[in-house]
């Protein structure tokens, strides 16, 4: 039988459904004693090492544990159950690790390279021949990509890690252990259950693999102390994300919309265009809107067979924006939580959850901090949250203290359980313009950009657009990181559904004032944008001395997938002859039927 361990952190739920989906059946451990019941053991996670390791203390586990594996049975760690098996991590000085595997887990040092944490696609290099019995590619087969969220790692060393060091990866200018796999114990530092079909082959190897542990040809494919040396380039692609504003209509049914200057209502026009060309049930509930004065909420489709077609079609994230957000009672936000719960059980790439994120009091008295609602989301499947409205309040605070840290905010208790990779601050700017002579207060001078004879600064608002705040964008990017946001989705008011591309010089400041990743959304209405929005220019502003030192890391767009006025796909060719990396599924026909069909039936599609 296998046995899962969730030590209380992170999203299980998609291994869960990654696992039955394999046509593998699971129990959880429930208590220490259970882990000697267990023929083989899975131990995922994602955040801290130093919460999750006092945790396996403080329940009773860790000895357990370390028995468990001493026994000879299979273990498969995932990202906080491979850091585990060291024996320290600098994330969490003066607490232990499990003594497994020789050496220290250490955070990635920033550079002109990468941005920390490392989130995305990357591949993993195939240090031994029987890697390949692990699902891994071998030789000069086609590069797998897999999902990759992570600040802290454990660098190669060709002395400590010569009889565990199973693929490795490069993030930048630095060569990390991507797998190791010694004996009876299997680890990997990325998400196999997120990693589409390559993750899922991955995983699907070590359930049907018995109970031998590794296989006797370990013959190395490589010298170890070459391959601790990066290459000019590592294997970190570009993500094309799609994004999903979800919300009720006013039949109550939960819908993909998609607003135009932030109204998801159709304008007469459309909303008779609309009526004719859908169904008659929708037809219907349209002209009831339509007969009471009401215009129709803009309908583009059902989330989740939204969310499946964009995993079938290649994206790398998918996004959920509750643009309602139950403001009320988040928890009990229903609809919500079952639309990412039925979306992880069949698209094994990332899911972000955005709206109501925040400190809330339900009608009834009862109050609910952001870090409790971050926590139903995860359980339900999602493996980061969005915050938007309350992290511009956040940061207005921690400026009027003088950058003194509360601990209360969300974006920091969500950061310090879940690891600041789960957290993704949603910011809205807009364009103020200034007459040529017109004063700018000395604060808000940092984000002014002067081009073509007009100057202005980006503003920052809350509650979707509707109310300016005054903070600019570079003050809100600056302060989300230093709260512990681990990335930035840049939305622009001005650009949003214009289909005229990304607003570069919003981008390229948030780009330069921040040291995380950054996405960019707001504008898409062609391939080209995407090529454009991610070639590395020079700032756009007279103050800027430095050019940002990479792009953004990824670029979303929303109703230009929806209306199919182009395909991921189609975004991912135009970025591939650019130059650009990208991770690609397959296209031809009947391609889609066929990861379908495979993934349920537990095999590798073609």
């Amino acid at each position: 039988m296998l046995y899962i361990l969730d030590y209380g952190a992170g999203n299980v739920r998609s291994l869960a459904n990654s696992i039955r989906k394999l046509g593998h059946d699971f129990e959880w451990v429930k208590q220490p004693s259970d882990l000697a019941k267990a023929d083989k053991l899975l131990f995922p996670g994602v955040g801290h090492f130093g919460p999750a390791m006092e945790s396996l203390q403080r329940q009773g586990y860790a000895e357990p544990l370390k028995a468990y594996i001493a026994s000879g049975k299979p273990y498969m760690g995932i990202c906080i159950g491979m850091q585990a098996l060291f024996e320290s991590s600098t994330e969490a000085p003066g607490i232990a690790g499990l003594g497994i595997v020789p050496g220290q887990v250490d955070c990635f040092t920033p550079s002109e390279s990468k941005t920390v944490p490392q989130m995305g696609w990357n591949t993993a290099r195939s240090l031994r021949r029987d890697a390949a019995s692990f699902g891994f590619s071998v030789g000069d087969d086609e590069a797998q990509h897999f999902y990759f969220v992570h600040s802290y790692r454990a660098a190669l060393d060709a002395t400590k890690h010569n009889e565990w060091a199973l693929t490795t990866t490069q993030y930048g200018d630095e060569v990390f252990l991507s797998s190791v796999s010694r004996g009876n114990v299997f680890a990997t530092q990325f998400h196999p259950e997120k990693s589409g079909r390559a993750g899922l082959e991955v995983l699907r190897a070590w359930l049907d693999r018995g109970s031998e542990g590794a296989s006797k040809d370990a013959q190395w494919l490589v010298d170890l102390e070459d391959a601790s040396r990066p290459r000019s380039t590592d294997g970190l692609t570009k993500r094309i994300v799609a994004c999903l504003d979800v919300r009720s209509n006013d039949e109550g049914d939960v819908v993909v919309t998609k607003g135009e200057s932030y109204d998801v209502r159709e304008k007469a026009q459309q909303q008779h265009q609309h009526q004719q060309q859908q169904q008659q049930q929708q037809q219907q509930s349209n002209a009831a809107a339509s007969s009471s004065g009401q215009r129709a909420v803009r309908n583009l489709g059902k989330p989740v067979d939204l969310a499946m077609r964009y995993y079938l079609e290649g994206a790398d994230e998918v996004v959920f924006l509750n643009i309602t957000s139950f403001r009320n009672s988040p928890l009990k936000d229903q609809p919500m939580l079952a639309v990412v719960a039925a979306a992880a059980e069949s698209v094994f790439v990332p899911l972000t959850i955005g709206g109501g994120i925040k400190d809330s009091v339900d009608p009834d008295g009862t109050r609910h901090s952001a870090r409790e609602v971050a926590d139903e989301y995860f359980r339900a499947g999602a493996d980061k949250v969005s915050i938007g409205s309350e992290a511009v309040l956040a940061v207005e605070e921690l400026l009027a203290s003088g950058g003194t840290k509360t601990g209360q905010t969300g974006i920091e208790t969500i950061s310090l359980a879940y690891g600041k990779q789960a957290v993704v601050v949603s910011i809205d700017p807009r364009r103020v313009y200034l007459e040529q002579e017109e004063h700018v207060d000395e604060k808000h001078r940092p984000s002014v950009v002067e081009r073509d004879g007009k100057r202005w600064w980006y503003r920052c608002t809350i509650k979707g657009g509707r109310e300016d705040r005054d903070i600019d964008v570079v003050q809100l990017a600056k302060g989300v990181e230093t709260l512990g946001a681990g990335e930035i989705l840049v939305n622009s008011i001005d650009q949003d559904g214009k289909g005229q591309g990304f607003d570069r010089d919003l981008i390229d400041l948030v780009r330069a004032s921040v040291r995380i990743p950054v996405v960019a959304s707001s504008g898409a209405g062609l391939p080209v944008h995407f090529r454009d929005v991610f070639e590395p220019k020079p700032l756009a502003r007279a103050t800027a001395s430095t050019s940002p030192p990479t792009s953004v890391e990824a670029a979303l767009a929303a109703g230009v997938f929806h209306r199919k006025e182009m395909t991921i796909d189609e975004v991912k060719q135009h970025l591939a002859d650019g130059g650009f990396k990208v991770r690609r599924e397959r296209t031809d026909q009947g391609a889609a039927k066929a990861v379908q069909e495979a993934t349920a039936r537990g095999v590798k599609a073609g």
